[in-house]
């Protein structure tokens, strides 16, 4: 049998099983070693044991469930809650102040865990209803919670930044470090849309009355609460940027860090700690099986040929190698809108990397590009889990409509960082040259 034929019979088998609505992780490891079988005998099941031997000893895998577990503390502390006030005093006097304070606390919470779900549900459950009852256009503070939350996977720590390190290879730090002004400049670019057009339509966003404005005594006294935040976010991105610890010491750093906080609030208890260590093992757990599934996958499609055969196929699209970028770019932001961040990782990257790699373009950088990317699928229609989570805590008058139209011009902020990234790779590769 041709290896067209194998290629199509292995991608269409792939797709079959998912419209039936099986998980994605077992089709992906499932039909991978069917045709590992039938391709190489039983012998091919040796070739991803040693693969996935090898990652299970990988150090950097221990700072998965670290940061999980991290993330599962600091979603239970009183963080936001006094983020969100601090926010509140020093910028609700501006038009669109209390939107960019939610932006800038949803910064804060990415650099201090590597998931996008904390950030969306405590702002929805904070910041929401206090916008709304001064006035924003409910559209305006959907859209920017939305995507404030999903910067979780790319300012570092990332869990999602691990995993593309753990699959292609690149350096989770060099990762982490890359991380860090693309997402700067996302929040730039956010808050100038913000202020932009509430210069235009100040009815969209009004500006505190003079009487409810605070005090610089009370400013100043406010800022305490991100003494806490800060120093978790110097405990594990300072230190990884510093080059005083790996990875994986800068998450037991960052555990230390939320149980201080959850001290501090006096949100410490057994019960947080059971409930805490059980979503993070449930979490770990779907971690193992996915790298089995990629690892299981990338030997399939290698093995089979096929690699060479799409690399054939790509490399010919008229434009050069900047017109195969973009190709993925755009393949991958439409894989974003119907499947989950990991899922496309697992089918795309054994794909791309070679390619990318061979036409001279660094990994680390497209890697960024691959992050934004599924930052955005987080928040779009159909299955952005961003969206679930923000319909999961909003007021029933609310539908869902209001939230996914309110994210169309925030997925075009997005869109526009992309490009500036392409444009000036710089923004994503200084830091890892600087630091590494």
């Amino acid at each position: 049998m041709s290896i067209e034929m194998i290629t199509l019979l292995f991608f269409g088998s792939l797709l079959v099983f998912l419209v039936l609505g099986l998980p994605l992780t077992f089709v992906l490891g499932g039909v991978s070693v069917v045709f590992l079988y039938f391709t190489w005998g039983p012998d091919a099941f040796y070739m991803v044991a040693s693969q996935i031997w090898s990652t299970m000893g990988s150090f950097s895998l221990v700072a998965i469930p670290l940061f999980v577990f991290m993330a599962m503390v600091l979603e239970r502390t009183g963080v936001a809650k006094d983020l969100y006030r601090m926010m509140f005093l020093w910028w609700g006097g501006l038009r669109g102040g209390l939107a960019i304070g939610t932006l800038v606390i949803c910064a804060i919470f990415a650099a201090m865990c590597g998931i996008s779900g904390a950030a969306v549900v405590a702002m929805g459950t904070i910041a929401l209803p206090s916008m709304l009852d001064r006035g924003y256009d409910k559209r305006m503070v959907l859209g920017c919670i939305n995507t404030g939350g999903g910067w979780g996977i790319l300012i570092p720590p990332s869990i999602l930044m691990i995993l593309y390190s753990l699959i292609t290879g690149v350096s989770v730090g060099q990762m982490f470090a890359a991380g860090v002004l693309p997402g700067l400049l996302l929040m730039v670019l956010t808050c100038a849309y913000i202020l932009i057009r509430c210069y235009f339509q100040p009815e969209l966003a009004p500006a505190l009355p003079k009487e409810e404005r605070a005090s610089w005594p009370e400013k100043i006294k406010a800022l305490r609460a991100v003494i806490l935040p800060m120093l978790i976010v110097v405990m594990v991105l300072g230190s990884i940027i510093a080059g005083i610890t790996t990875p994986t010491e800068a998450a037991a750093m960052g555990v230390f860090g939320a149980l201080l906080s959850a001290l501090v609030y006096r949100k410490m208890s057994w019960e947080l700690m059971r409930d805490a260590s059980i979503r993070t093992f449930k979490l770990t757990g779907m971690i193992m099986w996915i790298l089995f599934a990629a690892h299981a996958f990338s030997a399939a499609y290698q093995s089979m040929g096929a690699q060479e055969l799409f690399e054939g196929w790509i490399t010919s699209i008229p434009g050069g190698p900047w017109a195969v970028i973009i190709t993925m770019m755009v393949i991958i932001f439409f894989l974003a809108m119907v499947l989950d961040p990991v899922g496309i990782m697992l089918i795309t990257l054994p794909v791309f990397l070679p390619v990318v790699k061979a036409m001279g373009f660094d990994p680390v950088w497209f890697g960024i590009l691959f992050v934004i990317n599924m930052e955005i699928g987080y928040m779009t229609p159909p299955f952005g889990f961003n969206l679930f989570y923000l319909k999961g805590v909003v007021p029933p008058s609310i539908t869902m409509k209001d939230i996914y139209v309110s994210v169309i011009p925030f997925v075009l902020v997005e869109i526009v960082g992309i490009a500036l990234i392409m444009m000036f790779p710089e923004i994503a590769t200084y830091l890892p040259q600087l630091f590494f």
